[in-house]
């Protein structure tokens, strides 16, 4: 599925390029579940990689990171758990978010904790 918003596409592109120049490859972008939408799923050696994007223009009223929920990461957490289940994997696994806020990225890793 495409993003319909231009700014979010052009966020989750941005996310993308970064995520290639780390070295990532990435498998898939918007994956949706009945629990919710993964927007970046990526590779890396033995790593498989879970990216939430979040855009804002500015980091007024908290930012991009205030928009991550605890409802949120538990969407996030059981959509995960789903795509496992249909696709197994051995290696280790990650939850990150990529923030954009201002034309700034920052990539948090581990966002479960």
């Amino acid at each position: 599925m495409r993003l319909n918003h231009p700014t979010g596409q052009a966020a989750e592109d941005k996310a993308c390029a970064f995520l290639k120049k780390q070295g990532f490859k990435i498998l898939q972008r918007n994956w949706h579940c009945a629990f919710g939408e993964i927007d970046i799923i990526a590779t890396q050696k033995q790593l498989l990689l879970f990216v939430e994007v979040k855009y804002r223009k500015s980091a007024a009223f908290g930012g991009a990171a205030y928009s991550i929920t605890p409802s949120k990461l538990l969407k996030l957490q059981r959509s995960v758990e789903f795509y496992l289940q249909q696709n197994p994997h051995k290696g280790d696994i990650r939850l990150d978010a990529i923030l954009i806020e201002d034309k700034e990225l920052s990539h948090i890793e581990n966002i479960l904790g």
